[in-house]
């Protein structure tokens, strides 16, 4: 399985393409950063990020895109940016029917380095390490975007296995409820029914 990571921004988004083999075998195979101009209009910032995600998505054609979940912060207007561009390459990955996976920083942290409260620099050095890299990627937003991908193909079959269990407990459920019910139907029925009797 072939999965794109998108740490999603405006001033910088980093994209990592990652395979899957088995187990939780990992093999890099690209990554970059797309960077926009802080006074281009917004609209043509989107485009850009845009355009890169289908040159990306049309050259390496991924199963699946992996995107950082958005959290509000301090900075409103940094946070909008980000979700801004974590829209468009939602769009991008929906036009050509891709599944798209969001995490939360913590869940990628845990992923790959074993603790959700792990910095940056641990995130990256186990990023390297994992993907036996020869050099650490940079900047922060090409690690976290590699990361990304490695969390969802470790992460994603659990998710999915764990849908499929509620699935199935939800069906069995339902077939219990509609056996009880027609019982009940039965019971009342019979009830309501009057008896016969004999005149001798």
């Amino acid at each position: 399985m072939r999965v794109l990571g998108v740490d999603p921004g405006l001033t910088r988004c980093g994209v990592g393409i990652v395979d899957g083999g088995t187990g939780r075998q990992v093999s890099y195979v690209g990554v970059h950063v797309v960077r926009t101009p802080s006074d281009l209009d917004l609209a043509d910032r989107l485009r850009q990020v845009a355009d890169a995600m289908d040159e990306w998505l049309e050259t390496y054609r991924p199963d699946a895109v992996a995107i950082e979940r958005v959290f509000s912060q301090q900075n409103v207007r940094t946070a909008m940016g980000t979700a801004q561009a974590s829209g468009v390459v939602a769009l991008s990955a929906a036009r050509r029917s891709l599944p798209v996976g969001f995490h939360t920083p913590s869940e990628v942290k845990a992923a790959v380095t074993g603790s959700g409260r792990a910095d940056k620099q641990q995130v990256t050095t186990m990023v390297t390490r994992l993907l036996q890299l020869q050099e650490r990627p940079k900047p922060a937003d090409a690690a976290d975007a590699l990361a990304l991908a490695v969390c969802h193909l470790w992460r994603e079959p659990m998710r999915a296995r764990l849908a499929e269990a509620e699935r199935r407990a939800a069906d069995l459920a339902k077939a219990h409820k509609a056996r009880l019910s027609a019982a009940r139907a039965q019971r009342t029925g019979a009830a309501s029914r009057p008896g016969r009797g004999g005149t001798g």
